[in-house]
């Protein structure tokens, strides 16, 4: 685990001390020269997994905000990593400057496959998250130790693709939601969030991994030790092998909403190094 930064002294002055104009001038200079605005500072962008949206991400880009970063979290299709990633590849190069890019869950994935070759991205952040090697999928990671109980959860729907045929999506059912996804988010958000889930495709699931851009950008690694997606064994797993900058917190799957501010705290950890 990282330390956390040691606190900044304060100097006190008595009550009856009449500040000299010239010294309150030049504190005043100093302060706001030692304050970043939001143009110095990268944009974070937020990547959602699946059976999720961007609104779980809410309460993280609400702190963020207050500490004057500059973020955005897009919609992740949740179709294909390939695509997904061409997708985010592609929104990518709207952001100007240096950037932060966090993945939650099967975001992880998507976040290792878009940020690869892009110079821009200065730091990765795995929240609760894949992190694979080329040639790995999602689905192969979360069966690699025991431990993930989603696959009795999930409900198919089929849905018709563009060229004729058939996919499959998966839902998680709501009534197995809160426990499997979200057991340390009160009932009624987690209500909430069952009924606005977004599927992922079995495709996206199972699509191996081209790219592996942990290797050559510096990462970061939220680890959930009470997570029943994706056990914690294999995210510790996933971490090592990363070298990741590692964080433990005792959090279900759904921290990103459950413990927003030890999200918030890692990610700009993470974004205090993207220069």
């Amino acid at each position: 685990m990282n330390p956390s930064p040691a606190a900044r002294p304060v100097r006190e002055s008595a009550a009856s001390e009449t500040p000299d104009p010239a010294v309150a001038l030049s504190l005043a200079t100093d302060a706001a020269a030692g304050e970043h605005s939001e143009g110095d500072r990268p944009t974070i962008v937020l990547v959602h997994g699946a059976f999720a949206d961007s609104s779980s991400w809410n309460e993280v880009v609400g702190r963020l905000k207050r500490d004057r970063f500059p973020v955005v979290a897009p919609a992740n299709p949740l179709r294909g990593l390939t695509s997904d990633a061409n997708y985010l590849r592609s929104f990518l190069e709207s952001v100007e400057g240096p950037i932060v890019l966090a993945g939650h869950s099967y975001g992880g994935a998507v976040i290792s496959e878009a940020a690869a070759g892009n110079t821009n991205v200065k730091a990765l952040v795995y929240i609760a998250a894949f992190a694979p090697e080329e040639g790995e999928s999602a689905l192969e990671l979360s069966n690699k130790f025991p431990g993930s109980t989603l696959g009795s959860t999930l409900k198919p729907v089929t849905f018709p693709l563009a060229d004729g045929g058939t996919g499959t999506d998966l839902y998680i059912d709501a009534d197995e939601f809160h426990q499997q996804f979200a057991a340390d988010v009160p009932v009624s958000v987690s209500a909430l969030m069952a009924a606005t889930q977004r599927p992922v495709t079995t495709a996206a699931l199972e699509e191996r991994a081209t790219q592996a851009a942990w290797k050559t950008i510096p990462s970061w690694n939220l680890v959930t030790t009470q997570d029943l997606n994706i056990p914690v064994a294999v995210q510790r797993f996933m971490a090592r092998r990363a070298q990741s900058h590692t964080t433990e917190v005792n959090a279900s799957h759904a921290v990103s909403v459950s413990q927003p501010g030890a999200v918030a705290r890692l990610i700009e950890q993470a974004a205090r190094t993207a220069n």
